[in-house]
C-alpha cells in the first residue's frame, strides 16, 4: 500500500515524520498537486493508529491507496451536492428568503448528523417555504451558490480518464438540472418543489429521493455501464449519503458529520474535491 498525505499547510518535515510513523522506504512530492501532498511508499498497516493520530491532530487528510490503482481504472463518480459538490445546503439559503433561516437550518443539520428521519425532515422544512415567490430559487443559485474547492479539477480529470458522473441529492432539481448543464455531468437527480402560480406551495412534487433512493440510483447507473463496484467513487458528507458511499469501492466522507467520517472508507477532510486525485497520480 501506498500512503498519500496532503494538506495545505503540509511541510516536507512533517512528511518525513509521517514517513518515519509509517516505516516508509520512500517519500515522494506529488508535482500535479496544486496544493502540498505526498505519496509515502512500503507504508505499514500496523503503524496506522500512529499516523492517524498525527494526521488529525496536525490536519493533515491521509489515505492507504493500493499502488497499482489509477483514475482510469474507475468508470463512475457519484456525488451528493449540498455541501459536498457545493458550499451550501441550497434550503437554507431559500429559508432565508423568509427570514427563516435559523429554523430550518437547525432541522438540516440534524437530519445530516442522522438524528432525524431524512424523508420526513425535508417536508417538514420544504412546508415552511410555502408563499415564498420562486424567483428566489434564481436568487440562490446566482447569489449564494458556489463551488467547492476542486469540484472543477477533479470532474474535468475524471470526464478526460472517461469516468461518468452522477449527483444525487435530497436537494432539488432546480439546482441539479443547472449543475448538470454547467458541468457536463452525465445524471442528475433531485427532488421536485411543486410550483404553483410562481409559488412554492410547501409540497414536494415527487417521491424523496432519500438515503436509499441515492444508493438506487448509483446501483442503477452501475448496473447500466457494466461496473465492478472497485470501479465507482462516491462522495458525501452527511447520514443520507451512507448507504450511497456502501456501494462504492471508494466511498469518500467529505467534510463530513461525524457519523460518517466514522464509517467510510475514506475522508477528505482539509483539502478540496480534487484531493481525490492524488490518490491515483
Amino acid at each position: 500500500m501506498k500512503l498519500v498525505i496532503q494538506s495545505h499547510s503540509l511541510t516536507q518535515d512533517q512528511a518525513q515524520h509521517i514517513a518515519q510513523l509509517a516505516g516508509s522506504s520512500a517519500v515522494e512530492a506529488i508535482e500535479s498537486s496544486p496544493f502540498p501532498a505526498f505519496r509515502l511508499l512500503g507504508s505499514h498497516v500496523v503503524s496506522r493508529d500512529a499516523v492517524a493520530a498525527y494526521c488529525d491532530e496536525n490536519a493533515i487528510d491521509y489515505a492507504y491507496i493500493d499502488p497499482a490503482k489509477k483514475l482510469c481504472d474507475f468508470g463512475l463518480v457519484v456525488m451528493d451536492m449540498d455541501s459536498t459538490l457545493i458550499n451550501i445546503e441550497c434550503i437554507d439559503e431559500i429559508a432565508d428568503m423568509l427570514g427563516i433561516k435559523h429554523k430550518v437550518a437547525e432541522i438540516t443539520e440534524r437530519s445530516m448528523r442522522g438524528e432525524l428521519d431524512f424523508a420526513q425532515s425535508l417536508r417538514e422544512r420544504v412546508a415552511l417555504l410555502a408563499g415564498l415567490d420562486q424567483s428566489a430559487l434564481g436568487r440562490v443559485y446566482e447569489e449564494r451558490l458556489q463551488l467547492n474547492p476542486g469540484a472543477e479539477r477533479m470532474l474535468q480529470a475524471a470526464h478526460a480518464a472517461g469516468i461518468k458522473s452522477l449527483l444525487v441529492s435530497g436537494g432539488f432539481t432546480f439546482f441539479t438540472e443547472r449543475l448538470q448543464t454547467r458541468l457536463n455531468l452525465t445524471q442528475a437527480h433531485a427532488n421536485l418543489l411543486e410550483i404553483v402560480d410562481g409559488k412554492l406551495t410547501g409540497k414536494v412534487a415527487s417521491s424523496i429521493l432519500d438515503a436509499q433512493a441515492k444508493q438506487d440510483w448509483l446501483i442503477k447507473l452501475r448496473t447500466e455501464l457494466g461496473l465492478r463496484p472497485e470501479q465507482v467513487i462516491a462522495l458525501g458528507d452527511g447520514a443520507n449519503d451512507l448507504k450511497m458511499l456502501g456501494e462504492a469501492g471508494v466511498g469518500i466522507a467529505y467534510h463530513a458529520k461525524p457519523i460518517v467520517r466514522q464509517q467510510a472508507a475514506y475522508a477528505l477532510t482539509h483539502v478540496g474535491l480534487d484531493g481525490l486525485l492524488n490518490w491515483f497520480a
